[in-house]
């Protein structure tokens, strides 16, 4: 638990100290967001403020981990896999802000393009755990228990992917992907930390670390975004702790509001194509309640604590069935 504490409180420090000159440098060489037209008329006043922060998340988050694992003498194999999954994501999505700074637009990657990056990527951790974990194929859920053989690659590649996208969906307001992502990568820790996986729980503490040093330049108004560099790679990090801890089912309340961000996307596309209508003023949900006159902060504020409850449950659940609910 020290070193788990450590990290947290490494990855926390140095993603504060990392943020005022890279702040500085991107203010001095022009380098902000773009806002989209069919953004809620606040967010025009967010223009041309400075993006891809998460560069210095990825930077503190990995330096963190890296440094706790040293010193808790567990750089392991799986470590480096967690790792080198949240490097790879972090180029994707800073490739994809680079493309919308030079274009001076909001659109960065096709999205075949980028959907082909995060499968790519995603098929890292999965082989490796397929390759090392006799049981990869298998979990179970109480008494059930399911073996997807040889469609656990697929499902697992699914998870990844799609937590890196979720996650990607809610970073739409000043604090809100932070803010949510903090209890969800405490979560994370705290159930690898029981499950013996000392090293996932150290990397999922430094993540919840730079996330809370990042609130400082990004809480309402926000000085600074994780950009798709940030939110692309954290997302993608939540769904591979979960594959490689084993602890898929979780995931559905540990990422329960990333889960609904996604779902209100999905229901407003369905519900459009096929009547004409949109169930939501506006999706992602959290422009939803936004357009129905809550201001910026109290979305944030109660998104972050629906996240906070749905973590606590998840480790509720844990700590009630064990393995037994995994």
């Amino acid at each position: 638990m020290i070193m788990v504490t450590i990290a947290f409180l490494l990855g926390m420090i140095l993603c504060m100290l990392f943020g005022v000159p890279y702040i500085d440098m991107l203010r001095k060489r022009m380098i902000g967001q773009y806002v989209k037209d069919v953004a809620p008329e606040s967010h025009a006043k967010k223009q041309g403020t400075p993006t891809t922060g998460g560069v210095f998340i990825i930077v503190a988050v990995v330096l963190a981990s890296i440094t706790t694992l040293l010193l808790a003498q567990k750089m392991t194999t799986i470590a480096l896999i967690t790792i080198m999954t949240l490097i790879f994501y972090t180029f994707a999505g800073f490739q994809d802000d680079y493309i919308k700074i030079k274009n001076k637009g909001n659109d960065g990657l096709t999205a075949r393009g980028k959907l082909f990056r995060q499968i790519a990527i995603a098929l890292l951790p999965t082989l490796f755990l397929i390759i090392t974990n006799p049981n990869a194929c298998t979990f179970s859920v109480g008494s059930l228990v399911l073996d997807l053989k040889w469609f656990y690659p697929f499902f697992a590649v699914f998870i990844i992917t799609g937590a890196s996208n979720a996650y990607n969906l809610t970073d739409g307001l000043d604090g809100l992907a932070a803010g949510c992502g903090i209890p969800a990568f405490i979560a994370c820790a705290l159930i690898s930390l029981s499950l013996g996986e000392v090293e996932l729980a150290i990397i999922s503490a430094a993540v919840a670390g730079g996330l809370l040093g990042f609130l400082k330049f990004n809480k309402p108004k926000a000085e600074v975004f994780m950009g798709d560099t940030g939110s692309l790679a954290i997302g993608g990090l939540l769904g591979t702790l979960a594959i490689l801890g084993k602890f898929e089912f979780l995931l559905i309340f540990i990422g329960g509001v990333f889960v609904i961000e996604t779902l209100s996307v999905i229901i407003q596309v369905i519900s459009f194509k096929t009547t004409g209508k949109r169930v939501f003023k506006m999706a992602p949900i959290h422009h939803h309640f936004e357009k129905l006159g809550w201001d910026e902060k109290k979305v944030v504020l109660v998104f972050s604590l629906i996240s906070l409850i749905l973590s606590v449950i998840a480790v509720g659940l844990f700590a009630a069935f064990g393995r037994g609910l995994l």
